[in-house]
């Protein structure tokens, strides 16, 4: 076994399988609370989704909302100003090119408003358990440069030097366990390296 692979591993044990951090009931509602979830926590999401979806939960109907009434919804969400206008995008895209179904592939997905190749990553898995890629956030990307696994600058970079580092059974489990670690383990100020049980891999902790 690799020393990825032990990393991966030695994680997994810690923080189980793979289990999804936003509540979703359709390829469309993981789709909404994804774009809701970019620089805002997954339990504020949820809460906000919880209600927004008993109101409205389908393409048509976001579609056909004014974007006013969108962001009253999601007002407690950062840069909600922006994401209702992405969201009432999106919904139109997807009713008028896309026949009112999320795309299932990656070409289609990052053509949506809103949805970047990190987003359509989350998607594929998810809602289509069909991995693309790492879905490389803040939590993956401080963590791969921290243990040496990427030295790259930008998000898309840093998810090409582990897709060529991990064998393709590990990618679904990269994200969600990295982004465990680095809730719970390695935060972005003051990391608690003396309890990390993958520091002895770790390459800033041992620089």
């Amino acid at each position: 076994m690799t020393k990825n692979e032990k990393i991966i591993e030695e994680l997994k044990r810690l923080y189980g399988g793979v289990d999804n951090f936003l509540n979703f009931n359709s390829p469309f509602e993981l789709t909404v609370a994804v774009m809701l979830s970019a620089q805002c926590t997954d339990d504020r999401v949820n809460k906000v989704t919880e209600k927004m979806f008993k109101k409205a939960n389908t393409p048509e109907q976001f579609a056909k909302m004014k974007v006013e009434d969108i962001e009253k919804m999601i007002s407690s969400i950062s840069y909600f100003h922006s994401k209702a206008k992405h969201i009432k995008e999106c919904s139109r895209q997807i009713v008028e090119e896309f026949g009112g179904e999320v795309p299932s592939n990656m070409k289609d997905l990052v053509k949506l408003a809103g949805i970047g190749r990190k987003s359509a990553n989350v998607i594929m898995l998810e809602a289509f358990n069909d991995c693309q890629g790492i879905a490389v956030d803040t939590h993956v990307f401080r963590i791969s440069r921290r243990l040496g696994l990427s030295d790259k600058n930008e998000p898309e970079k840093v998810e090409q030097d582990l897709l060529k580092k991990f064998p393709k059974k590990y990618w679904p489990l990269v994200n969600h366990i990295l982004i465990s670690h680095g809730r719970k383990v390695c935060k972005a100020i003051k990391p608690d390296c003396e309890n990390c049980t993958i520091s002895k891999y770790c390459k800033e902790y041992n620089s």
